[in-house]
């Protein structure tokens, strides 16, 4: 792990969510603030800035209440060491996520499992709507045991993205800032899904899910795969991603990725 890595990684967090959020500054703190997207976002650490206080941190989550936004924090534990006692004393609740950049050298085979979803595809909006469902069912049961949740929990979640989300995702196909990724089992369709988003030359996969019926064989390491393999193709040089677990950070390093920081999110003790 290197200085200059984290540096990069906080650049990349703080650039992605630019294009499509609000922002305002609180202090210590930047408050994204989602602009016509189905998904909301949250606050971080002014970049570069001074270390976060507990008193801006109560105020960013008063704005938030205040919008009806959640109240959630991101950050890396390295880069912003302090901040980790402030919100656990302010009652938040901490997910502890490793994070894992990819050794190119070892970045396993995909194999002809997994696809890209071309934006010329003349089923892109049928692909893009179970890349979502498929992640809705899998985070619904979060882990990597296998489950009930299959195709028809699937096919019950699908939804169709309008016309200006449609346009929206088709773009940032085309132009290299996000891609998407989809595994398929015979007589089943889709059943595991992964994103990947670019900002200069780092990318972060997210979002990689497997229906709970089709767990356990190897799919979501191969939509992790194809999704690397793809980005150091379009000239990335950073690919890293977060695991929500132990058990989840083992199926990317057999990927080729290495744990190399903690990838804090805050949100209220349930």
């Amino acid at each position: 792990m290197t200085e200059d890595l984290l540096s990069r990684l906080e650049r990349f967090y703080d650039a992605v969510p630019r294009d499509r959020a609000a922002v305002e500054r609180h202090g210590t703190f930047e408050l994204f603030l989602n602009q016509g997207t189905p998904y909301p976002f949250y606050a971080r650490p002014v970049l570069g800035g001074p270390p976060p206080t507990a008193a801006d941190l109560a105020a960013v989550r008063a704005r938030q209440r205040e919008l009806g936004q959640p109240e959630s924090f991101e950050w890396v534990d390295q880069t912003t060491p302090g901040l980790l006692p402030i919100a656990e004393a302010a009652g938040l609740s901490v997910l502890r996520a490793p994070l894992l950049v990819l050794d190119p050298a070892r970045l396993a085979d995909p194999g002809d499992t997994a696809r890209i979803v071309a934006a010329a595809a003349p089923d892109a909006a049928a692909l893009l709507a179970a890349v979502a469902a498929v992640a809705q069912v899998g985070f619904g049961a979060p882990g990597t045991t296998t489950g009930d949740g299959g195709p028809a929990e699937r096919d019950a979640a699908l939804k169709l993205p309008d016309e200006s989300a449609l346009a929206r995702q088709l773009d940032d196909i085309r132009s290299g800032v996000r891609a998407y990724a989809y595994a398929e089992l015979p007589g089943q369709g889709i059943v595991a899904s992964g994103i990947s988003q670019r900002a200069g030359d780092v990318a972060e996969i997210a979002g990689v899910a497997t229906l709970p019926a089709a767990r356990r064989r190897g799919l979501a390491g191969a939509v992790t795969a194809l999704l690397a393999r793809q980005a150091l193709e379009h000239g990335v040089r950073t690919v890293f991603l977060s695991a929500a677990s132990d058990d989840v950070a083992r199926v990317y390093e057999r990927q080729g990725f290495d744990r190399v920081a903690t990838a804090c999110i805050a949100e209220p003790a349930a």
